[in-house]
């Protein structure tokens, strides 16, 4: 059963749509679910955090909206709708044309993403020369333009500096300005402060966020931090072993999470309940192995409220309000301890 859709069917159509969305890797000597039956709308103008373990789908279910996987090792089933067009039936020529335009990424680690050998000013020049045309002097005010936005000191001058002649921050701004550069409507980012240091982090993220909200921008923002995406996000989808597990406003999911993985993450990180020197909690065991999951619950064997029914099938979505609902069927026994999260 796919994940349902939050929106009713007759709203306007949102600006990402993934349905019963499933990707599986088949390189190695098993074939891997990386993604299962992942369903996510992303209306205009909104953010959507993306949050869960290393290895939980995050990153893979962000990329394959951008079709971003090698296709002759990755299997990609259900569908992938991006204003209104059909990505996963887009022809080379129109898939070039919608990377960078129409959706664009901040990736991880901008040191790998961006080409050692062209200083980043001629990187975000020529993605300006490709998109949409016009001269290089042109492209190169519109470069420094977005330097400028994105608060990079002495602009002009880190126009022509290389990849590894900034610092952490400054690439990852810098990232953010390829990104940007082609107006596009969707912004995909993914665990974008990661390699980053507590201070600059949260510079990054208020950035991000400040960006969204000048240029309208649709979001889906990929972390582990469930503090990172409270920063950040309208609503939270937390996903385990390749599934969303749990969704709804960050409001919700903070002050009322139904699901023990959702539960778990934020427990295993400092809040205003933890007393002085007492030790965080954390979720025990290991994630599954996705070229074998198991018939039931994926977190079932991690899960302190699992029952032989969690085990025996895939539990159904409970529907907690408008816009929260869980993949459990504890989702009364969680919400007893959940209260204890909140100061």
């Amino acid at each position: 059963m796919p994940y349902p859709s939050p929106h009713s069917p007759d709203a306007a159509e949102p600006m990402v749509r993934l349905r019963d969305l499933s990707v599986t890797f088949t390189g190695g000597r098993k074939p891997v679910r990386a993604v299962s039956g992942v369903s996510l709308d992303v209306q205009r103008g909104e953010v959507v955090a993306l949050i869960g373990e290393s290895g939980s789908g995050k990153s893979v279910t962000l990329r394959t909206v951008l079709r971003l996987h090698n296709e002759r090792r990755a299997v990609v089933g259900g569908e992938v709708r991006v204003a209104g067009r059909d990505v996963l039936a887009m022809p080379q020529g129109e898939l070039a044309d919608f990377r960078g335009k129409v959706a664009a990424m901040v990736f991880q680690e901008p040191l790998l993403a961006l080409d050692p050998v062209y200083s980043v000013g001629a990187q975000i020049i020529e993605s300006i020369r490709r998109h949409d045309g016009g001269s290089h002097a042109a492209a190169l005010q519109r470069a420094l333009s977005l330097f400028e936005r994105v608060r990079i000191p002495s602009a002009e001058h880190r126009l022509k500096a290389y990849p590894h002649e900034m610092s952490g921050g400054m690439r990852q701004r810098a990232m953010i300005a390829l990104a940007l550069a082609c107006q596009p409507q969707l912004l995909l980012a993914d665990e974008p402060t990661t390699a980053l240091d507590a201070t600059v982090q949260i510079q990054i993220l208020l950035l991000l966020r400040e960006l969204q909200r000048e240029l309208g921008l649709s979001v889906i923002f990929v972390t582990h931090d469930i503090g990172a995406a409270v920063e950040v996000a309208d609503r939270i989808a937390v996903m385990y072993a390749g599934r969303i597990v749990e969704e709804g406003t960050a409001r919700e999911l903070i002050r009322s999470p139904r699901h023990p993985y959702t539960i778990g993450l934020l427990k295993s990180r400092a809040h205003g309940a933890l007393a002085r020197g007492k030790r965080l909690e954390t979720i025990r065991g290991a994630p599954p192995d996705l070229s074998a999951l198991p018939p039931g619950c994926a977190f079932a064997e991690r899960c302190s409220l699992a029952t032989d029914a969690c085990r025996a099938a895939q539990p159904a979505v409970v529907e907690l309000s408008p816009s929260h609902r869980a993949r459990c069927i504890h989702t009364d026994a969680a919400a007893a301890i959940a209260p204890m999260l909140v100061a």
